[in-house]
């Protein structure tokens, strides 16, 4: 009997967007890498036997981009829950997981998600430059507030891509889409700097308090592990991406440079204030090889740590 041909790569990436539009029986998408998906029919879909339950966890195989209106409720992402409420514009990475709350409320919900296979991007820049863009890597929580001419702006953007999209595909077809996401993802960045700058005040009020735990971080005389930017995230219920994209717009600095700063003025006041060997001073400072931090000590202070040790009084 003659075995049924292995189905195509393009195929299988295809019944992956599906999946996204299948949930409220909405049309199959018009390309296989991408489709946009608008969020209006969510509000009035019906319960039913062919509407299945979304209370189990979800692992994201896409990258979407999701404006959202008038959505009530919890969602769990990851192992933390946010109130929906908050935020309008969010960003998700293939690989996070999504679990609906019974009590979300979408009678209500407007907006679009924009969804997209990962070998959209492939054999392009962005394929690499995507994992520069932190805010893919953002809570729920940490969501784009937009204004009125921002999301006119977007829904011009997305009106091209539709456009482009639902034409017939050719040898350009790919490479127009990319560039024209891409053009998205740049007034994404763009507002999300903005928002930074806007809230400057809750901005300020998150470095304050970052500082403050960099500071109380290195008072105890006792050794403690290298001091990490998941710490101080997870302190301040932020992500990684979001703390060091704030901290880079306010202070010009991200968050690992900040910890470094702190380690090496901490650690200058153990190679002045102690009889500590350089050994221990690596050690009292949490790291577990002294070459380590010799090699960090240097390359930002231009000196060795003996050197200092012997300059330093000289000064």
């Amino acid at each position: 009997m003659k075995q049924p041909a292995k189905e195509s790569k393009e195929s299988q990436v295809l019944e992956t967007v599906t999946d996204y539009t299948r949930f409220y029986e909405l049309p199959a998408p018009a390309h296989p890498l991408l489709t946009l998906i608008d969020l209006r029919p969510f509000s009035s879909a019906p319960a039913g036997p062919n509407r299945p339950e979304l209370l189990d966890p979800v692992v994201l195989g896409l990258y979407t981009v999701f404006l959202k209106r008038n959505l009530n409720g919890p969602l769990y992402y990851g192992h933390h829950t946010y109130d929906f409420r908050e935020g309008v514009m969010g960003f998700s990475a293939p690989g996070q997981i999504f679990r609906v709350a019974k009590e979300l409320d979408t009678s209500r919900l407007s907006g679009w998600m924009l969804v997209f296979h990962p070998d959209l991007l492939r054999h392009h820049p962005l394929a690499q430059k995507i994992a520069g863009y932190g805010f893919f890597a953002y809570d729920v929580h940490e969501a784009l507030h937009l204004s009125a001419p921002e999301e006119a702006l977007l829904d011009t953007l997305l009106l091209g891509l539709r456009q482009e999209y639902e034409r017939p595909i050719d040898a350009f077809s790919q490479d127009v889409l990319v560039a024209q996401l891409e053009v998205l993802l740049h007034y994404a960045n763009r507002f999300y700097h903005r928002q930074f700058l806007t809230r400057r005040t809750a901005g300020h009020d998150l470095l304050n308090r970052f500082e403050a735990l960099l500071a109380n971080y290195f008072t105890p005389d006792s050794a403690r592990p290298l001091p990490t930017v998941r710490h101080f995230a997870d302190e301040l219920h932020v992500s990684v991406a979001y703390l060091s994209d704030l901290l880079r717009t306010l202070t010009h600095q991200n968050a690992q440079q900040h910890i470094h700063h702190a380690l090496i003025e901490r650690a200058k006041h153990l190679l002045l204030s102690t009889n500590l060997t350089i050994s221990e001073t690596a050690f009292r400072l949490g790291f577990d090889y002294p070459q380590y931090f010799s090699r960090l000590f240097k390359r930002k202070t231009g000196r060795s740590p003996a050197a200092f040790r012997t300059e330093g009084w000289l000064q």
